[in-house]
């Protein structure tokens, strides 16, 4: 059985200049962010939209190597729209790579993204660390499209594999299946902020 892709490390020549990505996300400041962390890998084709239906229009107009949606969205949410997309969305878009974003990890949500066709759902708060990883991760798997009555979207059996060698992953270091009380205050703004303050990143 495969190891899966070799580990991202920070000798690792990666290009993302020519990729062409689409963020969703219906809140502002999160699509802001999603924005600085995708430009920071060298992505310089960006279109953002605030909506599933935005999302949808943006689609037909233009092919994406890479889709990044919020699961939690008012009218069509991240769910709906990425399983329009691969049962009526328009090639080859149908077939791009999709990471969900969600502020829960309850299996019940990651069971739902896996169903409506992504490629992985990854846990807010985002770091750049963990979305190059889930990206590189992403390119480079090799896992068949399947269409089926039921389903379509990215083969779902490869769950023994884990994540790939030097790679963290939910099994062990995400955020568990049931949030718990916090076990520490909330960041301040300011705080908040000078953490998500735009630096550069070593590819």
């Amino acid at each position: 059985m495969s190891a899966g892709p070799a580990p991202v490390s920070p000798r690792t020549p990666i290009n993302l200049e020519k990729v062409s990505a689409l963020l969703v996300d219906d809140n502002a400041q999160a699509l802001d962010i999603l924005s600085q962390v995708v430009s920071g890998f060298g992505v310089r084709t960006i279109t953002r939209c605030e909506s599933g239906e935005d999302a949808q229009a943006a689609l037909r107009r233009a092919t994406f190597d890479l889709i990044i949606a919020d699961v939690h969205m008012p009218g069509m949410d991240g769910y709906e729209l990425i399983a329009w997309l691969r049962r009526e969305g328009p090639q080859p878009n149908r077939f791009a790579p999709v990471l969900l974003v969600t502020g829960h990890t309850r299996q019940n949500e990651v069971v739902k993204a896996r169903d409506c066709g992504a490629n992985f759902i990854v846990a807010k708060p985002l770091t750049p660390k963990v979305m190059l990883e889930r990206i590189v991760w992403v390119a480079r798997e090799d896992r068949m499209f399947i269409e089926a009555p039921h389903y379509v979207g990215p083969d779902r059996r490869f769950r023994r594999l884990g994540p790939p060698a030097g790679i963290d992953g939910r099994r062990s270091d995400d955020l568990p299946v049931e949030l718990g009380d916090a076990q520490a205050p909330n960041l301040s703004d300011d705080e908040i902020t000078a953490m998500l303050k735009p630096t550069k990143v070593a590819l």
